[in-house]
């Protein structure tokens, strides 16, 4: 892969995604407490000549979510909020959504999930295997992120893949590591390329900072023909309370003004440029468009407009 700094990242208007879409029958099986029983497995669509398949590798189902979300508002503002949108204030699910990219020959997967079994397990659903993976890419290394890379008995689960992180993101948790990193990156981290803001990790993958959840936190564009799809990973956590609500503090968030400084352009320029976006958190299959609405942002999921 080369990497090279792009001189217009985002030229151009975007189009609807050209694509078909569509989901398979997922494996029945139990992740983090929640069942995902006849929920589909994964989804694929394109974007230009570029294929792109977002993983259902867990769920997580959580009681308290005023204790992630909205961590500077009162409990009456968050209930009203979750009322508004037609969802429970003290209930919610979490998706977890590693993404297969392939693009001119290469297979790149982005994230990894909580686990190298749950990665692997979706990988078969969707036809693929570890061995397929050509390129793995770190958004940021929170666990959730990046526990699928290696076994429980320390070998990597991707053996013969190159890995990509952003230079900030790895050198800030080198030096503040904890056990997720210990045990998944730091055995690997000499096989790292550490990127920059502006890098194309692959044709028409361009590596876009997103600092705030993590002091590195990277998101990836994806262009081809015109059209474009952008990989926001963590940048909004929940399509409510976040995208709704991008000043809401959010738990996770490691600089929460950061952060929230980091949703507003990015969803703004999302809404702007009416181009879908990719959230690691989002409902499966986690890919919808945002739109401006009062002093927020509202995720409006794809519908058929991905199937054509």
């Amino acid at each position: 892969m080369t990497l090279s700094r792009r001189t217009a990242l985002f030229a151009g208007a975007a189009l609807p995604l050209a694509a078909t879409f569509h989901a398979a029958p997922a494996r029945a099986q139990e992740a983090d407490g929640a069942s995902r029983s006849g929920l589909p497995s994964h989804a694929t669509l394109t974007v230009g000549a570029i294929t792109v398949t977002p993983l259902l590798t867990s769920t997580n189902v959580g009681d308290d979510p005023h204790s992630i979300f909205g961590l500077n508002v009162d409990d009456e503002t968050f209930a009203a909020a979750s009322e508004e949108r037609f969802i429970p204030s003290d209930r919610s699910i979490s998706f977890y959504l590693p993404t297969v990219v392939q693009t001119d020959g290469n297979t790149i997967l982005f994230d990894t999930g909580n686990s190298a079994d749950e990665i692997t397990v979706a990988l078969d659903a969707a036809g693929m295997a570890p061995s397929d993976i050509t390129h793995v890419v770190i958004t940021h290394m929170h666990p959730d992120h990046i526990r699928g890379l290696m076994t429980e008995g320390g070998e990597p689960v991707f053996p013969d893949a190159e890995y990509i992180s952003g230079r900030v993101e790895a050198e800030w948790w080198a030096e503040n590591p904890n056990d997720a990193y210990e045990a998944n990156i730091a055995p690997l981290i000499d096989r790292f390329t550490l990127v920059e803001d502006g890098a194309e990790i692959a044709p028409g993958i361009t590596a876009m900072a997103a600092f705030g959840h993590t002091p590195g936190h990277m998101t990836y564009m994806i262009e081809s023909e015109d059209t474009r799809l952008l990989l926001m990973a963590d940048v909004a956590n929940h399509y409510v309370w976040s995208v709704g609500h991008p000043d809401w503090e959010v738990r996770y968030d490691q600089d929460k003004e950061m952060a929230a400084e980091t949703r507003r352009r990015v969803l703004g320029m999302a809404a702007e440029e009416r181009f879908p976006v990719l959230g690691y958190h989002m409902p499966f299959p986690g890919v919808g468009f945002i739109e401006v609405d009062g002093d927020g942002f509202r995720f409006v999921p794809h519908t058929y407009q991905l199937s054509f």
